[in-house]
């Protein structure tokens, strides 16, 4: 169970990250992607990420 729940979270926290840098216009791919440029989708990749970080912590425990 705790390696799921690292496993999940390190690919939630990779997922929120990717989204952060498409909302911020850091990262600009794919190029055909709406996400990029649009502030919703940094905020919505913070709180993602957010919780990848409790799933891993509560994986390590």
């Amino acid at each position: 169970m705790a390696r799921s729940l690292s496993i999940i979270g390190f690919l939630a926290l990779a997922i929120g990250l990717l989204w952060i840098g498409q909302g911020t216009g850091a990262i600009a791919w794919p190029r055909s992607s709406s996400m990029i440029n649009q502030l919703q989708w940094a905020g919505c990749g913070a709180v993602l990420g957010a919780v990848g970080l409790v799933l891993i912590w509560q994986g390590s425990r």
